[in-house]
């Protein structure tokens, strides 16, 4: 299920420690705020103060199951969220929020990106990884939209996959796809 992000959840999110979080728990599955205070060197009331406000925006849930009295469990709420800029650009209250998330997001892009190139990957996996670029494209907007669509399903058709066999890592996609300026 899919929900679009609105205005008052954008700027629930639009905070880099809680994009911290949820990244943290999106790449790596529910978590304690304790363990997210270790990883991310933040201090345990803050990070529980930043999981309430993003459970109370719908991005998280307490994950009962696992929790005690003692210890509460976030993961990942069952629906997942869009967002669609172009929706928040020409407001004020919300474009701020919305600069804020789009920067943060770019530098977590581009830090991933860092991080693969600083390891030293077997040269399979180096082999298989692709960091490229296509700059001829001439598009509308609409055939950028199709063309982003089309990417996406490709992708959905993995992220069901079942490993398969021992040399089996997770992967990163990403994309970014906009227009420039000549």
């Amino acid at each position: 299920m899919r929900r679009r992000i609105d205005a008052r959840s954008l700027r629930g999110l639009a905070h880099p420690l809680r994009m911290r979080i949820l990244e943290a728990i999106e790449l790596d599955g529910p978590a304690t705020s304790t363990s997210l205070a270790a990883r991310l060197g933040e201090s345990t009331g803050t990070i529980s103060w930043h999981l309430r406000l993003l459970a109370e925006h719908g991005y998280l849930e307490e994950d009962v199951e696992r929790g005690t009295k003692r210890e509460r469990w976030w993961r990942l709420a069952a629906r997942q969220t869009v967002l669609d800029p172009g929706e928040f650009r020409d407001d004020p209250e919300t474009s701020g929020a919305l600069n804020v998330y789009l920067r943060d997001l770019v530098e977590r892009y581009f830090d991933r990106v860092r991080a693969y190139v600083d390891e030293n990957w077997p040269g399979e996996w180096q082999h298989a990884a692709a960091l490229s670029d296509w700059r001829d494209l001439h598009l509308t907007p609409d055939q950028l939209h199709n063309l982003n669509e089309e990417i996406a399903t490709v992708v959905e058709q993995y992220t069901s996959t079942e490993p398969a066999g021992e040399n089996t890592e997770r992967v990163i996609v990403q994309l970014q796809s906009f227009p420039r300026r000549s």
